[in-house]
């Protein structure tokens, strides 16, 4: 596996889009699940996407570009903001997934 390989970090997203839903939610699991990212992904009641995502470095990096600049096909993203980025040791989650 990759992990032995590469500096892992996670990361907390928070996403505001002009969009319909769940199609944010939707495009970030997939987009998560593209590029080998474990992680999770929620709308919440304030219309914000929230989601926490693990991996190499740079596909990590590559996912907070996505999520900032260009989200799902019918959406523009207002603001993005990514909190609590640490590296870790070895990936606490699995799957990407849409949480309810």
């Amino acid at each position: 596996m990759w992990e032995k390989h590469y500096v892992i970090i996670q990361v907390t997203s928070s996403v505001s889009a002009d969009c319909r839903f769940p199609a944010l939610q939707t495009y970030t699991e997939k987009e998560g699940l593209r590029l080998g990212l474990v992680g999770w992904v929620k709308n919440t009641y304030k219309g914000t996407v929230v989601g926490q995502v693990q991996g190499p470095a740079n596909m990590v990096e590559e996912m907070k570009v996505w999520l900032s600049k260009e989200g799902s096909p019918t959406s523009r993203i207002t603001r993005a903001s990514f909190t609590n980025q640490r590296t870790i040791d070895k990936l606490e989650l699995s799957g990407f997934k849409t949480r309810f």
